[in-house]
C-alpha cells in the first residue's frame, strides 16, 4: 500500500487536477506532498518502535495510513487533498521498516534471506500495478478510489498483524526525542519544497514568499546541521557522512532515485496532455517497468558480483533508458514508448541493493538501521525535489522552443500558409486551422522540452558511475540488506 501509493497517482495526475479545477503544476503537490512527508517522518522510526515496540508501532501506522487514505478519497478540493496527503506520507513512515524487523523476528536467521528477498518483489511489483491501477480507476470511476482501495486492505492487514503477532511486541523503553532537531527538519524541508512547488508560477526570486521560503530555507538548513553536529541523541546522525563509502553511495542513491522518479512523473503528463493517451493507456506504458523488475529480480538477487559492478550495470540501464527515450518521435507506437521502461525495471531491479551495500559498508551492525534510515530520507526528499525541478524546466524549455517555432509559423510563412490552406480544403474555418496548427506547435515544444531532459537524464545517470568507483569495495558482511 505505501509504496503503491507513491506511484498510483502519476498516471491519475491529470484527471484529478481536472476534477478539482486546478492546473496540473499544481496538482504535482499531490505527489510531493506525500514523499516529503515520508522522508521526514522515516528518521523517527527508530524512536517509535524503541519507544512502543514494532508490533504496536506498525499496527498503529497502517490503521493512520488507512484513515488518511479515507480522508483522500473523500478530498474536496486541492488544499484538503494535499493536507490529508502530507498526514498519509507522515504517518506511513514506520510501515516498510516496521514490515522488514516484524519479517526478521518471524522467520529463523537460514530463511530471512528469502523472505526479504518476497518482501522486496512485492515493492517492485508496485510500480507496475500502481500505474495501471490508477490509470483504469481514473478513466472508469471516480478519481477517489486510487485511495479508498486501501481501506479494507488496511483494515485487514492491521487487524491479522495484531491478532497474530502481539505477543512477539519487542521489549519498550523511555527514550528521549530530539523534538528541535525534528521542528528544524520539517521546516527547512518543507520551506525548500514549497518554494520549488510554487516558484515557477510565481517569477521565482521577484515574488515576495519565494524569497522569505528561500530565505527560511538557508536558515533553518544551517540551523538543523549546527543543531545536529552538537545534539547528544540527535534524530538524524550526521556522523555518518564522515565516511567516504556513506557520502558517495548516497550521492550515488539519491540521484538515481531521483531521475527515476521524476522521468515517472514526467512521462504519464506528456502522454496524457500532448500525446493523445488516456490514463490507462498511460499507465499501461509504465507497467513494463514494473513487470521487468519482478521477473528479473529473482536472478539479479543469486549474482555474486562485486557491488561497484552491480551499480554500474543499474546506471546503464538507466540510462539507455532515458537515451532510448530522447529518441521518440510525435509518432511513437505504444511498443516504442513502452520499451524503455521495460529496460528501466531491468535497472531498478539491480539499483537499490548494491548501493546499500556500498554506503552501509564498514559501519558496525548497531548504527545499520540509523544510517539505512538517514539514506531513505535523503533518497524520498531527493526524489520529491526532483519532481518539482523537472516540471519546472519542462514549461520553461516548452516556452523557449515555442517561441523559436512561432517565428516559422507567422502568416508570412509559405510553410503556415500552405498548412492552413490543407486544413481548410478539409472543412475547417481560417479560425479553427489557425487553432490546430498552434496545437500543434504546443505538441511540439513539449516534445522537444522532454527530449532534452530525457537526454539531461542519461548522461546524470552514466556520470552516476564515476561517483560509483570512487568507492571502495565493500568488505563481505553478514548484513541483510533489502529493496527498500
Amino acid at each position: 500500500m505505501q509504496v503503491l501509493d507513491g506511484t498510483i497517482a502519476n498516471v491519475s495526475l491529470p484527471t484529478i487536477s481536472g476534477n478539482l479545477g486546478v492546473s496540473t503544476d499544481s496538482g504535482t503537490w499531490i505527489i510531493t506532498s506525500f514523499a516529503v512527508a515520508n522522508g521526514v517522518t522515516v528518521p523517527l522510526t527508530g524512536w517509535l518502535m524503541g519507544r512502543f515496540g514494532v508490533v504496536r508501532t506498525f499496527t498503529a501506522s497502517v490503521i493512520a495510513f488507512t484513515i488518511a487514505s479515507l480522508l483522500c478519497g473523500l478530498a474536496w478540493d486541492l488544499p484538503s487533498l494535499i493536507l490529508f496527503r502530507i498526514l498519509q506520507g507522515g504517518v506511513s513512515g514506520p510501515m516498510i521498516p516496521g514490515s522488514q524487523a516484524l519479517l526478521l523476528s518471524i522467520f529463523p536467521p537460514h530463511k530471512r534471506g528469502t523472505a526479504l528477498s518476497i518482501w522486496s518483489m512485492t515493492t517492485l511489483a508496485a510500480p507496475a500495478l500502481g500505474p495501471v491501477l490508477g490509470g483504469y480507476i481514473s478513466d472508469n470511476y471516480f478519481w477517489g478510489w486510487i485511495f479508498l482501495i486501501n481501506v479494507p486492505f488496511g483494515l485487514v492487514t492491521a487487524s491479522l498483524t495484531w491478532r497474530h503477532l502481539h505477543d512477539r511486541e519487542t521489549p519498550t523503553r523511555k527514550l528521549p526525542i530530539d523534538t528541535v532537531g525534528l521542528a528544524l527538519l520539517a521546516f527547512w524541508v518543507f520551506s525548500l519544497q514549497t518554494m520549488l512547488d510554487l516558484g515557477k508560477d510565481r517569477d521565482w526570486f521577484n515574488n515576495g514568499l519565494i524569497v522569505t521560503l528561500a530565505i527560511g530555507t538557508v536558515i533553518g538548513f544551517a540551523a538543523w546541521l549546527i543543531w545536529e553536529a552538537t545534539e547528544q541523541r540527535p534524530v538524524v546522525d550526521l556522523s555518518f557522512f564522515k565516511r567516504c563509502n556513506f557520502v558517495l553511495g548516497t550521492l550515488a542513491l539519491c540521484l538515481g532515485y531521483a531521475l527515476f522518479f521524476a522521468n515517472n512523473l514526467l512521462l504519464p503528463l506528456w502522454l496524457q496532455e500532448y500525446q493523445g493517451y488516456n490514463a490507462t493507456w498511460a499507465g499501461l506504458v509504465a507497467a513494463p517497468s514494473g513487470v521487468m523488475a519482478v521477473l528479473a529480480g529473482p536472478f539479479v538477487g543469486k549474482l555474486k558480483l562485486d557491488a561497484r559492478w552491480l551499480a554500474t550495470l543499474a546506471f546503464l540501464c538507466l540510462g539507455g533508458s532515458f537515451w532510448m527515450r530522447a529518441q521518440f518521435t510525435p509518432d511513437a507506437s505504444f511498443f516504442v514508448l513502452a520499451a524503455p521502461l521495460a529496460l528501466q525495471g531491468l535497472g531498478l531491479s539491480i539499483f537499490f541493493v548494491p548501493l546499500l551495500t556500498i554506503l552501509l559498508d564498514g559501519i558496525p551492525p548497531e548504527g545499520v538501521p540509523a544510517a539505512s534510515g538517514l539514506s531513505n530520507f535523503a533518497r524520498i526528499t531527493a526524489g520529491s525535489f526532483a519532481a518539482s525541478i523537472i516540471t519546472t524546466y519542462w514549461d520553461r524549455r516548452e516556452a523557449l522552443h515555442q517561441a523559436r517555432l512561432s517565428e516559422a509559423s507567422s502568416p508570412l510563412s509559405p510553410l503556415y500558409r500552405s498548412a492552413i490552406e490543407q486544413l481548410q480544403s478539409y472543412g475547417q474555418s481560417p479560425l479553427q486551422a489557425a487553432g490546430s496548427v498552434y496545437r500543434q506547435l504546443v505538441n511540439q515544444a513539449y516534445l522537444l522540452s522532454s527530449l532534452e531532459l530525457f537526454w539531461v537524464s542519461a548522461l546524470l545517470a552514466v556520470a552516476m558511475i564515476a561517483v560509483v568507483w570512487f568507492c571502495r569495495k565493500p568488505a563481505p558482511s553478514g548484513q541483510l540488506v533489502a529493496a527498500e
